[in-house]
């Protein structure tokens, strides 16, 4: 059984050698996964951990049917997650509609770039907890700074992305297309974009990560819902339950917004990888 899934298969047809690291790594990453709630269970069930430092999957479990009906934080899982994927996702799409167009001006205009690129490298580096007090002081402390902490931290690597993705393009294509007939603007728009549509996915995959990183930080500023403001409420008492619980939400959330980037990219660019 085992043999199938860790020897290596024969090449496909067409595909004299395999690729490096090619293959389905489905059963291994389950087969990590099951190991290491296994040692989960083992670790609490003997007790070489307190409870306070690692509940037990069974009291985080419990916590995660009280949250889903009494709620924690005086409201429900429901009502945080609903307030933290807004966020999220209204910065992300914000970015979205920002930092690709200014990451293909950067590419292709060196004004642009002269104006933008120091902007961008400068923030890009600093932890969002580094600037927060600054976002605070010029925009209080509603619901706008903490869309906007998430936005600014989605934003760099976006428009980074989207730049290099703009510097992938070969001039042999460039030059084709001008032979052609193409406009500049035709150029921009059925070439040097399509082409850059694999790294402008990377850079949203990297951006909806991020964004989920930062949302701990936004949900400081004075918030009352919100899976970061849960995790961090439940900090203040010790307990652990709520912040393991917390913590799985959030990495499932950012999971499946991944995957979902991933199946965009197969069905919009399925050139990448073959051309």
């Amino acid at each position: 059984m085992f043999r199938k899934f860790f020897l290596v298969k024969p090449a496909a047809p067409g595909k004299v050698y395999g690729a490096p690291g090619a293959g389905n790594s489905v059963f291994i990453s389950v087969m990590t996964a099951v190991v290491l709630i296994a040692l989960w269970f083992l670790i609490t069930r003997v007790g070489l951990i307190k409870p306070i430092f690692l509940p037990s999957p069974g009291a985080v479990y419990d916590k995660f049917i009280q949250a889903m009906t009494e709620g924690v934080a005086n409201s429900t899982l429901a009502q945080h997650t609903a307030a933290s994927l807004s966020r999220v996702m209204g910065a992300f799409f914000l970015a979205l509609v920002t930092a690709v167009p200014v990451g293909i001006l950067m590419g292709v205009n060196r004004i642009a770039r002269g104006l933008f690129d120091p902007i961008i490298e400068f923030y890009r580096p600093l932890p969002p907890l580094a600037y927060l007090p600054l976002v605070i002081i010029w925009f209080g402390i509603g619901e706008f700074p903490k869309v906007f902490l998430i936005y600014l931290a989605i934003f760099a690597p976006m428009a980074i992305a989207a730049r290099a993705g703009v510097k992938s393009v070969s001039m042999e294509q460039i030059h084709a297309a001008y032979a052609m007939g193409a406009t500049s603007t035709q150029i921009i728009w059925h070439v040097i974009l399509k082409a850059a549509m694999p790294e402008i996915f990377t850079g949203m995959r990297i951006g909806i990560g991020v964004g989920w990183t930062t949302l701990v930080a936004a949900e400081m500023i004075a918030a009352s819902r919100g899976l970061g403001f849960m995790v961090l409420n439940a900090a203040q008492y010790l307990a652990s339950d709520t912040v393991i619980m917390g913590i799985i939400v959030i990495g499932f959330f950012a999971f499946i917004f991944d995957l979902l980037v991933r199946y965009l990219e197969k069905i919009l660019i399925p050139w990448k990888g073959k051309a």
